[in-house]
């Protein structure tokens, strides 16, 4: 490398003055034009008014945020319009009461009271026609009518269901069902229709009364009535529907013809009329000298039936 192009530095660095700060830098510039290992920049330096991107720029970023602001301004201006658009909602004191009363019914573990459930119970050996009756009262008053019977072949049908092996090996010998399963499937299709009651357009719990339900074919035996009395709700009556064992016989062979109910065969027939005898007529008798019975003779017609039915209700529950 020729030298002869930094000789005048090193020549004025020889004349310089011997200030020693003067000294010191010479020797610093003399130094760093000799240095072949000096890096230099290769940044392009770029003017003030230059669009180029510098390295490092956070612009992208910053253009990514100004949109997501624009997106979401634009679309909380329409969701606010469309909200516009909507009446608003007018509570009352009285929307507030039913609302809370439904809320307690839902979560509600102790027994309804009498101005939540008017329970009738209705009884009576198999084949007497309470399904028939029973028919006949929810369509001209309105009752909610949970048979036993059928609430126990839905749970003993469901898939799933604990209690289903259970409930067919009963219902197969014409035995009562363990108490437990049978209240707790009452209990809940009752709580239901209660709730459910409260969305009926125009419903008011304090004018409408208490929802009227007909407990068909139970209870059966004395400790089923005591402890549904005890958990669930108080009966205000129990119809009682007589017929002569002959009559129910002929009834039920007619309705498993079509019905594919496996225990409408003679064999199951005569082991449910034993047993209705042997456990469910003393639960009429108790009810009896309590003075709740209405007894229902149903060796006649069934608009018979229904007429004497009817004069119970108006007798009973002013319907």
């Amino acid at each position: 490398m020729s030298f002869q192009k930094f000789r005048p530095l090193m020549n004025l660095s020889a004349r310089a003055p011997s200030t020693p700060f003067i000294a010191r830098t010479l020797r610093l510039q003399q130094r760093a034009a000799l240095s072949p290992l000096t890096p230099r920049s290769t940044t392009p330096m770029l003017r003030g008014y230059s669009t180029s991107q510098r390295p490092g720029s956070d612009t992208p970023k910053f253009r990514y945020l100004f949109g997501i602001v624009v997106l979401s301004s634009i679309g909380f201006y329409f969701a606010s319009r469309s909200l516009d658009k909507k009446a608003p909602v007018q509570y009352t004191e009285a929307d507030y009461e039913a609302h809370k009363r439904k809320v307690r019914l839902m979560y509600k573990k102790s027994a309804f009271t009498p101005a939540e459930a008017a329970v009738i119970f209705v009884l009576g050996g198999p084949g007497a026609g309470k399904g028939t009756q029973c028919a006949n009262l929810v369509r001209d008053y309105g009752f909610v009518h949970l048979s036993a019977g059928d609430l126990l072949r839905e749970e003993q049908a469901r898939e799933g269901s604990e209690y289903g092996q259970l409930i067919a090996e009963y219902i197969k010998e014409g035995k009562i069902v363990p108490q437990e399963v049978t209240i707790a499937l009452l209990r809940n299709a009752m709580k239901k229709a209660i709730v459910d009651r409260f969305e009926t357009p125009g419903f008011d719990p304090e004018t409408d009364g208490p929802c009227r339900f007909l407990v068909d074919g139970f209870p059966r035996k004395m400790d089923q009535a005591l402890k549904f009395e005890e958990d669930v709700a108080v009966a205000r009556f129990v119809l009682y529907f007589e017929c002569p064992e002959e009559v129910m016989l002929k009834r039920l062979l007619k309705r498993g013809e079509t019905s594919g109910r496996i225990d409408d065969n003679v064999e199951s027939i005569r082991k449910r009329f034993h047993t209705f005898i042997d456990t469910s007529m003393p639960v009429i008798e108790y009810f009896d000298k309590a003075g709740k019975v209405v007894k229902i003779s149903c060796d006649q017609p069934v608009s018979n039936v229904y007429r004497q039915v009817q004069l119970v209700l108006a007798e009973k529950m002013g319907i």
